[in-house]
């Protein structure tokens, strides 16, 4: 329901649209600010007709700011059909808006009474939520593009040569690049939440000394190599060290080594050419060049032949490569993070692995312990997965029984953590209250393997079957561990994975006397 002649506003430039279409009057009611002047969409002045295809959608929000009226006209006119417009004009009355209701780009004018339109823009890109901000000015010159972009500016448009339809496409542009920038650093948050250093749970002094390493380690540039038995968390830590590095924004590329044969993971590693080798139909990048400007993760790099050590030696050492089937010298921009459940030294003096490859990967070493190592850990560690299954599965499940943390604590996880997690996730799936029993965990918990059954279990005399906190699981480890050490503090302090000064704490916080 345009005017006559708005049809062809796409091919005419902007100083010819300035005269059409009025200034309504009408305002948001919820944000009566004088000076500003709200268009609505598909909406005429003349009859108060809306049309109701329009209703229920949503449009960017665009904020006009200039000083004449003839171009505020012009530009809602010709923009109103995919935004929903306001328009100021001068700077103060923008604000008064920009103070109240965020809008999704400020379309503002350089030279206007009182403030310009890059004070404005200073001002808005300070905000909780800043618009996407435009320039225009009918004084265009370099200089002050680039003094516009240092500014905040996301672009800059000269008014005398702008098309509309030009217009168009560089606020959409904007648009779509600064919603880019948003959902990266969304998701940038987001990584840092799962594999920062707060997705790390322990409190024993062997856990803790391994994350204060990852702090130490990740801001680093240097080759790390992360040992320990499956299920510890290697990967986990290879990702915590990515997120602390300055490449946390490239790319984490992660090679399994062990799940491909020494036939593919040298193409797999470093791409190859067509016609490289039969079955190579094009041209393919290969994992290194994936990882440009990030990190590269060789997991199990325990299983490389050696062949591939040989070049992966020349990788890291010089950080260069070649394509195979290509002459041509690559470049690599990687940072090289490295991990095995093997024993690589023990691996070195039985000649199957390179010795000069060694020193070059474990530069800085980081080692996992097992879970039965740091057995104190182990009702945080449980605590922490029925939480996180319980709201995943919406079952209100809140505890362990007693008998049920007596299993877990009695068991030697032969999986380590991965173990734990995935035993916690099945016993709430088959639980059928609000607290774990020895009937919801795994049979594999529930009847330790021989030499798990081995151990002596935890004493129950004094102690009620029913729920058992995080508290009185901590406290029923600790009697635990003085029976069978005797009474001997220092040995059960060890047993524990804590420092004696520790153990001390805890028995004075539990008014535990000598067992």
């Amino acid at each position: 329901m345009k005017s006559a002649g708005v049809e062809s506003r796409k091919s005419r430039y902007l100083c010819e649209g300035a005269a059409r279409g009025r200034e309504l009057t009408d305002i948001s009611p919820s944000h009566p600010l004088p000076g500003i002047r709200r268009t609505r969409r598909g909406e005429k002045l003349e009859t108060g007709w809306r049309a109701g295809s329009m209703v229920g959608l949503v449009s960017p929000t665009l904020l006009i700011v200039d000083d004449e009226k003839s171009t505020r006209d012009g530009l809602r006119t010709a923009l109103e059909e995919k935004f929903d417009v306001y328009a100021a004009p001068d700077a103060a009355g923008a604000w008064q808006l920009l103070e109240k209701e965020p809008v999704d780009v400020l379309l503002t004018d350089l030279r206007m009474a009182g403030e310009d339109g890059l004070a404005l823009i200073r001002k808005a890109k300070a905000l909780p939520k800043p618009p996407v901000c435009i320039l225009m000015t009918a004084y265009g010159s370099e200089d002050l593009a680039v003094e516009a972009m240092k500014q905040g500016a996301d672009d800059y448009i000269s008014k005398g040569r702008l098309q509309i339809d030009e217009l168009e496409l560089r606020i959409q542009r904007a648009l779509r690049r600064s919603k880019l920038e948003t959902e990266n650093e969304q998701l940038h948050q987001r990584l840092e939440q799962r594999f920062g250093m707060t997705s790390f749970i322990g409190e024993t002094p062997v856990i803790r000394e391994v994350f204060e390493q990852i702090q130490q380690i990740g801001p680093s540039t240097a080759t790390v190599l992360i040992t320990g038995e499956s299920g510890t968390g290697k990967e986990l830590v290879a990702k915590a060290i990515h997120q602390l590095s300055r490449r946390a924004r490239g790319p984490l590329v992660t090679v399994n080594c062990a799940a491909l044969p020494a036939t593919l993971l040298e193409a797999e590693l470093f791409g190859h050419e067509k016609g490289a080798f039969t079955g190579a139909n094009e041209r393919r990048i290969g994992r290194v060049e994936q990882a440009q400007g990030g990190t590269l993760f060789l997991d199990e790099i325990g299983e490389i032949d050696a062949t591939t050590q040989v070049k992966l030696l020349r990788l890291i050492g010089e950080r260069t490569y070649e394509r195979l089937g290509s002459g041509k010298t690559q470049s690599a921009d990687v940072r090289f993070l490295s991990a095995t459940n093997k024993d690589l030294k023990a691996l070195v003096r039985e000649g199957t692995f390179r010795e000069d490859l060694y020193f070059r990967i474990a530069v800085v070493p980081i080692h996992l312990p097992p879970l039965r190592e740091r057995v104190a850990d182990i009702p945080l560690l449980a605590h922490t997965f029925l939480k996180e299954y319980a709201r995943e599965n919406d079952k209100p499940v809140g505890t362990f029984s007693t008998e049920a943390m007596e299993l877990m604590l009695r068991y030697r996880w032969p999986g380590n953590v991965r173990e734990l997690r995935a035993s916690i996730e099945h016993a709430v799936v088959l639980c059928r209250g609000d607290q774990v029993l020895p009937r919801d965990l795994p049979a594999s918990v529930r009847e330790p393997l021989l030499e798990a059954a081995t151990r002596a279990t935890v004493p129950t005399n004094g102690v009620v079957p029913g729920k058992l906190s995080l508290r009185e699981a901590e406290k029923q480890l600790i009697i635990h561990a003085l029976q069978e050490c005797e009474g001997n503090r220092t040995e059960a302090a060890k047993k524990l994975g804590v420092s004696r000064r520790t153990l001390h704490r805890k028995l004075h916080e539990f008014e535990i006397q000598d067992l």
